[in-house]
């Protein structure tokens, strides 16, 4: 039981977890599909890109779930610490990938939500 000694001392956290999973209710059943332990508060993140074409929650270091569209994926993804700036009333980190995906011409900055 000492996990759930964990999750209550970190009160806020939860509170944007829980605002995030209403806000993309595909991620409620993404958790419900794949087995998994008690998750440490901390390993779950969500980004979003800048133009809020594509929303990932990472459960863990090797695995995150993109919606784009309407439509789940599991991919790698891997970013790298860019800046801070206000989002959403807020100050955020953001994100770039890195690697070769950095130079993709597709390649968008994240806001990590929580």
């Amino acid at each position: 039981m000492e996990w759930v000694g964990k999750w209550l001392n970190l009160r806020e956290r939860l509170v944007e977890m829980a605002k995030t999973l209403r806000r993309y209710p595909w991620m409620v059943e993404v958790v419900k599909q794949r087995p998994m332990s008690i998750l440490h508060p901390y390993m779950v993140e969500v980004y979003v890109a800048r133009d809020g074409s594509d929303v990932c929650l990472s459960l863990t270091s090797s695995k995150a779930y993109c919606a784009q569209d309407g439509t789940v994926r599991e991919v790698k993804l891997e970013l790298e610490f860019k800046r801070y700036e206000v989002y959403e009333d807020k100050i955020r980190e953001v994100y770039r990938p890195k690697g070769l995906l950095a130079f993709a011409a597709a390649a968008r900055e994240y806001v990590r939500l929580i």
